[in-house]
């Protein structure tokens, strides 16, 4: 059966903690577990994390990737978190190919594994782990038009049953998670927030106006305080880049007493 959903952007937390039982993930959690109840499930998965970036888009293409716990200061249970979901060298070619149709260069790595912003979420939704996978990075340009384009090229990969998750936070600042609330920072993540519903969702954009807003995203209110640095939220340009339309479904959650969001495509 075809999928119907093309891409998700999803907020994955902080690092391990959705996984241990932390309070302040339990929104993130019971939302991923719904989203993969909605979902038909995939055949194949393509996750752009926040947490890989290389000169050129990599994919990996090994057949039994190791998992790296890119974190530290966790508990020990932490660093024994497992998730023996298999590689899809075939789709990694297949990427690959795509991605030269669209002249942009790219790179396969059998060797790499899948970081914590690959596993965690997809321990939540499919903790059975017999789902193939195969991971891309973002560009360490962090330009988010060749992030769409990025997107664009795996447009047919969604012809068939797999599914583009972009896996970062519409969150991420990471000085303010341990700060107290104020007034004002309440404020910049809620109209940074109302400001990526609009552009994601809102069918009166053209697809070219919605282009343009993601684009100069920095020009949003609270743009550089929810993102001081841009690398978790260019998975949604990817996302974008795969729908080009509208955001049929989207869900909004508390994450650490941030307000957060993910988008269905």
């Amino acid at each position: 059966m075809e999928n119907k959903y093309k891409a998700l952007f999803l907020s994955h937390g902080g690092g391990p903690m959705p996984l241990l039982g932390d309070a302040g993930h339990q929104e993130m959690v019971a939302c991923l577990e719904n989203i993969a109840s909605i979902i038909p499930k995939p055949d194949a998965l393509v996750v752009v994390s926040a947490h890989w970036e290389e000169r050129l888009p990599t994919i990996t293409s090994g057949t039994t990737p190791s998992l790296i716990y890119d974190y530290s200061g966790f508990p020990e249970e932490s660093y024994g978190i497992r998730y023996p979901c298999v590689g899809e060298p075939s789709l990694a070619r297949q990427i690959q190919e795509l991605l030269s149709d669209a002249e942009i260069l790219s790179e396969l790595d059998g060797e790499r594994g899948f970081d914590h912003g690959f596993f965690v979420p997809l321990k939540i939704m499919y903790p059975e782990a017999n789902i193939p996978c195969v991971q891309l990075s973002l560009v360490s340009t962090l330009d988010p038009s060749e992030h769409i384009e990025v997107g664009r090229a795996l447009r047919s990969l969604s012809l068939g049953n797999v599914l583009v998750i972009g896996s970062g936070f519409s969150f991420h600042n990471m000085k303010a998670f341990f700060r107290p609330d104020t007034p004002k920072s309440l404020e910049l993540n809620h109209l940074f927030e109302e400001w990526l519903l609009k552009t994601c969702c809102n069918s009166d954009y053209s697809e070219d106006e919605r282009r343009q807003l993601l684009i100069r995203w920095t020009d949003a209110p609270g743009a550089r305080f929810c993102h001081p640095r841009e690398e978790h939220l260019l998975p949604l340009h990817v996302c974008y880049g795969v729908a080009q339309a509208p955001c049929p479904e989207y869900f909004e959650v508390k994450i650490m007493n941030k307000k957060s969001s993910m988008y269905l495509w």
